[in-house]
């Protein structure tokens, strides 16, 4: 996959810069009162299994659909220049360092993710059915009047607090080297489209839950101010109030997520200090 090739390009480079460079940072770097970026980027997920659980008082229902296996749905890997940016599953970075030197930071961060049921998977159904116990097997296809779509987006909202660690500026300052960590929680905005037992609901966005991630990434700044910055990120999410039809539903699952993203950041007043990094 294209992250994939680019994240092992920018590797390789770091890689090759901590060989030839002595110390691997040995230049200065000139810091500024405030420093503003902005990314863009896409990603790739991968999910836990996870359990749906359903009620629907006016049916007699309140039954969980377990175990399902769940998906995404890039977008970006077939004529993404040839479609609008935000179709596929995109993400974008909006920080501040308040502290450059020390490399603190505070960061908007959003991922508009997709999570799609696996179409023809067998699902366990345990619970109540139109007022009777059930434990049965139900295969889970459109066809056969089920789907569950976040694929307009599970869109993860998180405010991060960042930690800048500097691995390498080169002499004039045109190449730097950084590692980010962050961690943040924040609420989930997810586009719910689904059909249970043939009843589908009204497609939506809504105000859903929380999530909560922690995010490790290496950006490579050229030019002093444009960047890559290829990510990994770990996220939990639950889901609630998920509207269906004559019902509300629940889910949580976990998530591995790969980033590749392309900003640019704005110095913030004049230079302040100039460090000697060793």
């Amino acid at each position: 996959m294209l992250i994939i090739k680019i994240a092992r390009l920018l590797l390789v480079l770091i890689i090759y810069i901590s060989i030839s460079a002595p110390g691997f940072s040995q230049s200065k770097r000139t810091y500024t009162k405030g420093e503003l970026y902005f990314s863009w980027g896409y990603n790739t997920e991968w999910y836990t299994r996870s359990n749906v659980h359903v009620k629907q008082p006016e049916l007699g229902n309140k039954y969980s659909f377990n175990h399902i296996k769940g998906h995404d749905r890039r977008g970006w890997d077939n004529r993404l220049f040839k479609k609008p940016l935000t179709n596929p599953q995109y993400n974008y970075r909006l920080g501040y360092f308040f502290n450059p030197e020390k490399g603190w930071g505070f960061e908007i961060n959003f991922d508009h993710t997709k999570f799609v049921f696996q179409d023809g998977q067998d699902v366990s159904l345990t619970g109540q059915l139109d007022g009777k116990p059930v434990d049965t097997t139900i295969h889970f296809s459109k066809e056969n009047g089920f789907f569950y779509y976040l694929n307009n987006g599970a869109n993860f909202l998180l405010f991060n607090i960042v930690k800048r660690h500097e691995l390498y500026t080169s002499r004039n300052q045109k190449l730097k080297i950084d590692f980010l960590g962050k961690a943040g929680i924040g609420p989930v905005i997810p586009h719910v489209e689904n059909s249970f037992f043939g009843n589908k609901n009204k497609p939506h966005f809504q105000l859903g839950g929380w999530n909560a991630g922690v995010e490790a990434s290496l950006r490579a700044t050229f030019l002093k101010y444009g960047y890559l910055e290829y990510a990994n990120k770990l996220d939990y999410a639950r889901y609630s109030h998920l509207k269906i039809y004559k019902g509300t539903a629940k889910h949580a699952f976990g998530t591995y997520e790969m980033i590749l993203s392309i900003g640019g950041h704005i110095p913030i007043g004049k230079p302040l200090v100039h460090a000697q990094k060793s």
